[in-house]
C-alpha cells in the first residue's frame, strides 16, 4: 500500500482546521490523506461550524498538543501557534522516514508562532531546516505558471543584499530541475531587480552585475532562460502572450503580488530544493473570518494535487504543467 500524504491542520485560531472540516464534511476529501492535527480542535470546530460528521472516519494523527477549551478562533495564542509548528515538524518527519508520500500544509500565523519561535519566519524556512536543506527555493504555482522566488521572507533591504549571481543561477537551476519533471525545455524568464531592468546601469548595476551573468551561465549550460526582464512588462509576456513558463523574482512582492492578483484561491505554494514533497494553500490564517463557515475550501484540492503530481501520482489537468 503506498502511503498516504500528510495534510498539517495548520494554526487551530485560523482557517486551516475549518477548511479541512468543511471538505471532509462535503465529501471532498479524499481517503489516502492523514491529518497532523489534535482531534480536540477538530471536534470543537465540527460542533463550533454545525457540521455534522463523524470523525472516526477522518485519519488523524492526534498530537494532543491542545484541548476543545484552548480553542481561541480568531485570535492570537501562544499555543496554537507552538501546535501548528509541531503538526509540520511531526509531518516532516514522517516524510523523511517514507511513513508520508507528501507534506501539504494549511496556514500558520507568524506573529502567533513567534511567541514560542522567535526565529520562525514561515513553512518554507521550517521545513527546509528540518530536512537539512540549504538550496531550495518558494515557487507559486498557478495555472501555466510557475514562479519562484531568489529570497522571500526578509526585509527588502536584505532581499537587495541577497541578489548574487550565485543564487540567481541557483533558482534558476531549481525551477529548471523541477519543470523538467513535466515540460520538457521550460522557458524561464528572469525578473530585473531595478525598475527597467537596470536601464543599462541607468537605476542600479545589480541587474548587469549579478543578475545577467546567472542568465548567461545557465544559458550555456543547456537551459532556455532569459533575461533580466523589467518586472513590470514580464508577467504580461508570461500571461497573456504565453512565452514563459517561470519567472524567477528576485523578492517576496515581486512574485507573490502579481501572483496572488491572478490566482488568490487557487495558487499553491511549493517549496522546491527539498528530498521530500512540500506544498501548501497560497494564502494565511484569515483570523478575521476564521470559524465563520465563509472561507474557500478549494485552496486544499489544488496543493493536493500538487503534492500528488509532484511525487508521482495522477492528477487531472490540462496545463503544460499537466502529469
Amino acid at each position: 500500500m503506498s502511503p498516504p500524504f500528510a495534510i498539517t491542520m495548520g494554526d487551530a485560531s485560523g482557517v486551516g482546521p475549518e477548511i479541512l472540516l468543511r471538505r471532509y464534511a462535503d465529501g471532498l476529501l479524499p481517503d489516502d490523506v492523514v491529518v497532523y492535527g489534535d482531534l480536540a480542535i477538530l471536534r470543537r470546530g465540527a460542533e463550533l461550524l454545525g457540521l455534522d460528521v463523524d470523525l472516526a472516519g477522518l485519519r488523524v494523527l492526534d498530537c494532543g498538543l491542545l484541548a476543545a477549551e484552548e480553542h481561541r478562533p480568531g485570535l492570537i495564542d501562544a499555543r496554537s501557534g507552538a501546535a501548528a509548528r509541531q503538526y509540520v515538524v511531526r509531518a516532516t518527519r514522517d516524510a523523511l522516514a517514507g511513513r508520508v508520500a507528501a507534506v501539504v500544509t494549511l496556514p500558520m500565523n507568524k506573529e502567533s508562532t513567534q511567541l514560542s519561535d522567535p526565529s520562525f519566519v514561515g513553512h518554507t524556512e521550517l521545513v527546509a531546516a528540518e530536512c537539512g536543506a540549504s538550496r531550495y527555493s518558494m515557487m507559486l504555482v498557478a495555472g501555466d505558471l510557475a514562479v519562484t522566488h531568489v529570497s522571500t521572507h526578509v526585509s527588502l533591504r536584505e532581499a537587495i543584499a541577497r541578489v548574487r549571481t550565485e543564487r540567481v543561477r541557483e533558482v534558476i537551476d531549481l525551477t529548471h530541475g523541477t519543470l523538467t519533471r513535466f515540460i520538457e525545455q521550460p522557458r524561464i524568464a528572469v525578473c530585473g531587480l531595478n525598475p527597467h531592468a537596470g536601464e543599462h546601469g541607468l537605476f542600479g548595476n545589480e541587474d548587469r552585475d549579478e543578475i545577467l551573468p546567472a542568465v548567461e551561465s545557465a544559458r550555456a549550460a543547456g537551459i532556455d532562460v532569459s533575461g533580466p526582464h523589467p518586472a513590470d512588462t514580464v508577467f504580461h509576456q508570461a500571461v497573456n502572450n504565453k512565452r514563459h513558463d517561470a519567472i524567477v523574482c528576485m523578492y517576496h512582492d515581486q512574485g507573490h503580488t502579481p501572483m496572488k492578483l491572478l490566482a488568490f484561491e487557487s495558487g499553491v505554494n511549493v517549496t522546491i530544493g527539498l528530498p521530500i514533497v512540500r506544498t501548501s494553500v497560497d494564502h494565511g490564517t484569515a483570523f478575521d473570518i476564521a470559524w465563520t463557515g465563509v472561507a474557500f475550501t478549494e485552496s486544499l484540492a489544488h496543493a493536493l494535487d500538487w503534492a500528488r503530481k509532484l511525487s508521482g501520482g495522477q492528477q487531472q489537468g490540462t496545463s503544460r504543467f499537466s502529469a
